[in-house]
Parts: C-alpha cells; sequence; structure tokens
C-alpha cells in the first residue's frame, strides 16, 4: 500500500463518482469519496477498511468544502488525485428558469468546483504536483435546448480550467478537462430540477424529448478505465472526450461551426480587430 495514491472525488455516492471511487480501489489506491449523503457508501466503505473514506461534503459551501478537503486530506497524509465530479442538472427552456433555479444550478456546478479546486490546490502544491481533472460535458462546446444552463454551467468550468491549468503547471499540477459523454448516472432523475413548462415551448419539448429517444446509456463504470489511465499518464492531456460516440459527435459539432464560420466570414473580415 506504500505505493498507492489518494484521491479525492466529489459526487462519490453515485454514477460517475461512484463507478471512479470503484475503480480505484480496485487498483489498490485509496479514495476520500465526497458526497452530500454517504449513506450509499457504508457498503462499499465496510469492504474496504483503511483505504475509504466517505466525506459528507455540500460543494455549494465553500468553507465547508476547505474544511472538507482539510480532513481529506489528512485523511491519508495528502491527496495526489482530484476528481471534481458533483454536478446537478437543470432541465427546461432558458426563459422558464426561475432565478433560485439558475443561481443554485451555478452553485452547483460551476462555483462548487472552483471551490474545490481552490481548496485542493494548496495540498497539490505542498506536495510537489498532483492531478485534477474537471468533470464537464462534451456538450459544453455549444448550446442545446432544455439544457441551456446545464451547457453553460460546464462551458464556464472548460474555460476557468483551460486558465487554471496554465497557472498551476509550473507547480508539477496538471488539469484535465474531462468532457464526459452520456452514461447512465441518475442526472436526469435523481440529479435534476425541472422548470415549469410553458406552452408555447411544448412543439419544440417533445421535439427535443423524441430527439433524446428511449436509448439506454452505457453504465458508468464503462468510464472508469479511462479515468484511471488518465490519472496515471505522465504527460495528460488538456482536454479529453470520455465516450466514442460521444468522440464522434463531438468532431461533427466542429465541422458544422467551422462552416458555419466560413460561410460568413466576409461578414466578419469587413471589422480589422
Amino acid at each position: 500500500m506504500t505505493d498507492a495514491r489518494v484521491w479525492l472525488i466529489t459526487g462519490a455516492s453515485r454514477g460517475l463518482g461512484k463507478a471512479f471511487t470503484e475503480a480505484a480501489l480496485a487498483g489498490g489506491d485509496r479514495v476520500v469519496a465526497a458526497a452530500r449523503n454517504v449513506e450509499p457508501l457504508t457498503d462499499l466503505a465496510g469492504d474496504h477498511p483503511g483505504q475509504l473514506m466517505p466525506l459528507p461534503l455540500d460543494v455549494t459551501d465553500r468553507r465547508g468544502v476547505f474544511d472538507a478537503v482539510e480532513r481529506a486530506a489528512g485523511a491519508f497524509g495528502g491527496l495526489d488525485i482530484v476528481v471534481n465530479n458533483a454536478g446537478a442538472m437543470l432541465y427546461g427552456m432558458v426563459e422558464e428558469a426561475t432565478e433560485e433555479q439558475i443561481r443554485a444550478h451555478m452553485d452547483v456546478n460551476f462555483y462548487g468546483a472552483v471551490w474545490v479546486a481552490q481548496a485542493v490546490l494548496p495540498h497539490l502544491r505542498a506536495r510537489g504536483g498532483g492531478r485534477l481533472l474537471q468533470v464537464t460535458s462534451m456538450g459544453s462546446g455549444g448550446g442545446m435546448a432544455t439544457v441551456g444552463y446545464y451547457g453553460a454551467s460546464k462551458a464556464a468550468l472548460d474555460s476557468v480550467s483551460e486558465a487554471l491549468a496554465m497557472e498551476v503547471e509550473g507547480f508539477g499540477i496538471r488539469v484535465t478537462i474531462v468532457q464526459m459523454g452520456g452514461y447512465n448516472t441518475g442526472l436526469f432523475t435523481a440529479g435534476t430540477t425541472n422548470t415549469r413548462p410553458m406552452e408555447p415551448y411544448q412543439p419544440l419539448r417533445e421535439q427535443m424529448e423524441a430527439m433524446w429517444g428511449d436509448a439506454v446509456a452505457p453504465e458508468p463504470e464503462t468510464a472508469a478505465p479511462v479515468i484511471m489511465e488518465l490519472a496515471s499518464l505522465p504527460d495528460p492531456p488538456r482536454r479529453l472526450i470520455v465516450g466514442s460516440q460521444s468522440f464522434d459527435h463531438v468532431l461533427e459539432m466542429d465541422r458544422a461551426q467551422a462552416d458555419l464560420y466560413r460561410s460568413w466570414e466576409h461578414l466578419s473580415r469587413i471589422a480589422p480587430g
């Protein structure tokens, strides 16, 4: 166990976070598994005594995050890999969402991730380096009806993570933006807040629901090998799309966006800036 790495994983009680936790434990590493409700981790902790520490954590509470990270770093003598995974979904049209819903959503998906990053950086810097994996979405490169605020929160995290990667690389800390594809995580059930539907948007809502379809998404554990390999790479990428179908879809969206820019190039070039 002397060579075991220490992970801090947020949102670890279900979905991707739990799958990553189980994979790290199976690899012989130690994990601080943080979540609002750690009860689902009870059996797993019993199966891995001395290797797993469940940690109650609400990422929207900045002071609480800093206190929890201190406990996490002390549990196993430091931190090596931090997976900023906690997140939620706000489902509905832009006009439908209330101010309270929008702010609460950003508190979890953007500010919560920032608080965790700020809290862990001194520990990683003192250790001489480490990994920070920022879990965002393959859809963060563009907006999509009904999930616009989710995409916005992940796009904001993408952007700040790019800046962060530049700022901390000199300390031996490597940041990777992990753009996840669609997995059967429960995000659209337990992790979702729904807006109150407005009648004018009903045709579009039905169209989007038909587009999402009833296809069963892959299980979260199928993504875990990617995270395990990513965490072990000596020179990790700054961005990584996780999921074969998602990879193809992102490339298709990028080509379409490039074509759109080129079709209006003549208008762009009127201005000298």
